[in-house]
């Protein structure tokens, strides 16, 4: 896909398609208004005969553009004016772009109203149309063998026509969106996968192509079971004992700043497959379970970014990866495994098991020295009752890490929201028989397994995010969303701005 920004009047662009929107009650912006002139009236004719009424989303092609240098007219409802803002805006575009990827239309031209400066600045206007028009146009990567195979959108080249002063900073953020766009594909194709495909061994595969990708500016190590071992990782070596599968350490080194900088570190929860173990999921959409590595995809995908974008920042990405299965030598509810941080853990709930495999991930994080640690984790149901599917939860050691976190995901769409973190949780952990529990009852789940990783990062600046709610969509909508990436990488980009 080919992004570019034009300031020239959007009627004299040539493109198969020019794309702009109408308001209800036959209300026209200026984009569409100097379109409608430059057309002769072709975008108020098809309102004023009742054929288009401007609801937000709708859609109509119009074949017969009139004087404009496109061949055709795309014309998306905006809703109503006095409730026109970002979100429906985004709304808009993604609706314009799906009805281009059902036709055969190669290129377009965009003139859609956009909210004002302050709700959308130029940067961030570049950047969310050249992402959103890439997710629109994903494609699972399924194994239908249907013939004939369908074929991918025609849409190749969306051509944004903008003011001269926005140009600089709309050419900005179309590039930042293309690669953004680019790593969330790495992202959504590897939690899509079944977990017969994306195993452990796959994943550090995965890890190994960037590293060939990228060349010197990206190490990648990957621990065997023999190497994690060695490590004293016996959480995760707990965890995975149960599976025929061995588990991958994947450690990813990106050198973007002078080698004497500190890194940021990204840990991710990676388990490819996860049955619950002997505390054994209900079997209803257990399927689902194939995304619970969508913290280590995050990971891979993030270091694919920053090397994508030329960062100029260290990163030090860590992604445990393994399966949680119930055979014979499954760990058991009640027994006792030692960390690689040396601390004991009673394992009440086989089936928190992404905080055992975290905690010995975290350790290993402190050898780095990093400025700020940040997790992913699709970690706990719990979080999902607390938020739902429209915030990524985020609890950590430092205020100042979580705020910073929190506008990230305020400034690209993907939201995230603080929940609190004191020491209170923390003693719910309590054993009698090993340093700490894994679980802590029902209540407050999301912010006692959150505790439970704390005890892993002293001294180091820390936040955790659980993605459970917003990593995939169920229902027919069924597939990974590639969140939280979006705002992965405008916290990097901020950072290595910094």
């Amino acid at each position: 896909m080919r992004f570019e920004a034009s300031s020239r009047a959007a009627a004299q662009l040539r493109s198969d398609c020019l794309v702009v929107g109408a308001f209800e009650r036959g209300d026209l912006g200026p984009s569409a208004g100097a379109v409608d002139r430059a057309s002769r009236g072709r975008v108020r004719a098809p309102l004023a005969r009742g054929d288009f009424s401007g609801r937000a989303n709708e859609t109509l092609l119009i074949a017969d553009a009139g004087a404009v240098r496109s061949a055709r007219l795309l014309l998306v409802g905006l809703g109503r004016r006095d409730q026109f803002n970002r979100r429906a805006w985004r709304r808009a575009l993604v609706a314009a772009v799906a009805a281009l990827a059902r036709t055969r239309i190669r290129s377009a031209v965009l003139a859609l109203e956009r909210p004002g400066a302050r709700e959308l600045d130029d940067f961030y206007y570049g950047r969310s149309v050249a992402e959103l028009t890439g997710g629109t146009l994903y494609r699972i990567n399924d194994l239908k063998t249907a013939r004939p195979a369908p074929r991918p959108p025609a849409l190749q080249r969306l051509i944004v026509a903008t003011d001269a002063a926005a140009l600089a900073d709309v050419r900005r953020g179309l590039s930042a969106g293309d690669a953004v766009s680019a790593s969330a594909t790495l992202l959504r194709d590897l939690g899509n996968l079944p977990a017969n495909v994306c195993t452990p061994r796959y994943m550090a595969n995965q890890a190994r192509e960037l590293e060939r990708r990228y060349g010197r500016r990206l190490r990648v190590r990957i621990f065997d079971e023999a190497a994690i071992r060695r490590l004293k990782m016996g959480c995760l070596l707990a965890v995975t004992r149960g599976s025929a599968e061995p588990p991958r350490f994947i450690v990813l080194e990106y050198r973007g700043a002078r080698r004497g900088r500190a890194p940021i570190a990204l840990v991710g929860k990676g388990v490819t497959f996860d049955t619950g173990g002997i505390s054994l999921k209900d079997p209803n959409a257990m399927d689902e379970m194939k995304f619970d590595m969508c913290g280590a995809a995050t990971v891979l995908a993030a270091i694919d970014f920053a090397a994508r974008s030329g960062l100029r920042l260290n990163l030090v990405g860590l992604a445990p990866v393994c399966e949680n299965m119930p055979d014979g030598r499954a760990v058991k509810p009640g027994d006792v495994v030692t960390s690689a941080s040396g601390q004991t853990v009673e394992v009440l709930n086989t089936d928190a098991e992404g905080r055992l495999i975290l905690s010995d991930a975290l350790n290993y994080a402190r050898r780095y020295r990093p400025e700020v640690v940040v997790d992913f984790a699709t970690l706990t149901g719990a979080c999902v009752v607390a938020l739902g599917h429209h915030h990524s939860g985020i609890m950590g050691n430092d205020e100042a890490l979580i705020q910073e976190l929190v506008q990230a995901g305020v400034r690209s769409d993907d939201r995230a929201w603080p929940l609190p973190l004191t020491e209170d949780y923390g003693e719910q952990l309590r054993s009698n028989f090993a340093d700490m529990a894994n679980i802590a009852g029902r209540d407050g789940g999301a912010i006692t397994a959150a505790a439970f990783l704390s005890k892993f990062v002293a001294p180091m600046r820390w936040a955790h995010m659980d993605i459970a709610g917003t990593a995939w969509m169920s229902g027919k909508e069924k597939g990974a969303s590639g969140r939280p990436l979006s705002l992965v990488a405008d916290f990097l980009t901020r950072r290595a701005a910094a």
